[in-house]
């Protein structure tokens, strides 16, 4: 992993990329509404994209780029000459996302992060391979963010926080300082979680939910305050 920024940099709209990252053409895998946000942000970034793939034959086109086949014509290239960008979302499950990642990483492929110019990461963050950061999220001192994690749209993650990977901090959501979040979980749209919070491995923060005591592995809450769902009898 790397730090999100230099030494003494400013905290302002970033464009970040990794280093390495920006030597080899992207492949994007998917087409669907959160993959057409992140083919905007690389538009943006002037990255060199080779197409899309995505198992809809009539899907041929996406913001100008066009589709070069199913997710198996990937396996074409060559591992070491391009990166990948998961862009399968995770609204309803993380399955079909973790399953993109953990097929193409078995077989020696890496993914690229995404950072939007928009973002705004303070210096002293630490940021895997694969991380995905939308306009508008901002992401303070003392943060890390593991693999293949999502910071959508206007996410605010205050200092200290730990996401684990393959993650999801919905549109909105607001993580106050040194909150914990485990791998796999979903933090929903415009949820608060104040300072010191753990949410457990994939569980499940309701849309607009405020959490303020910790989430066990495995758990939906939802409501102000936020309370686990309760199983049918």
């Amino acid at each position: 992993m790397r730090s999100g920024r230099g030494p003494g940099a400013s905290l302002e709209p970033s464009a970040v990329t990794h280093e390495a990252d920006a030597e080899f053409p992207l492949i994007l895998v998917g087409a669907g509404g959160h993959a057409r946000v992140l083919l905007s942000a690389l538009l943006l970034l002037e990255r060199p994209i080779l197409g899309f793939v995505d198992i809809d034959e009539s899907q041929r086109e996406l913001l100008g780029i066009q589709r070069i086949g199913n997710d198996d014509v990937v396996l074409d290239y060559d591992a070491q000459q391009v990166l990948l960008v998961n862009g399968v979302g995770s609204v309803a499950s993380v399955r079909n996302r973790l399953r993109v990642y953990e097929f193409f990483r078995a077989r020696g492929y890496n993914f690229a992060s995404v950072i939007h110019p928009g973002a705004i990461i303070a210096p002293e963050t630490d940021l895997a391979d694969g991380v995905q950061m939308m306009a508008g999220a901002i992401l303070q001192t003392g943060c890390v963010v593991r693999e293949d994690c999502i910071i959508n749209t206007g996410a605010l993650l205050d200092h200290d926080c730990i996401i684990q990977p393959h993650a999801h901090i919905a549109p909105g959501a607001v993580l106050s300082g040194a909150v914990h979040v485990g791998a796999r979980a979903h933090v929903g749209a415009g949820a608060t979680v104040i300072q010191g919070v753990h949410i457990g491995s994939d569980s499940i923060v309701g849309a607009g939910a405020v959490v303020l005591s910790d989430v066990p592995e495995s758990c939906t809450v939802v409501g102000v305050p936020a309370r686990p769902i309760k199983a049918k009898a």
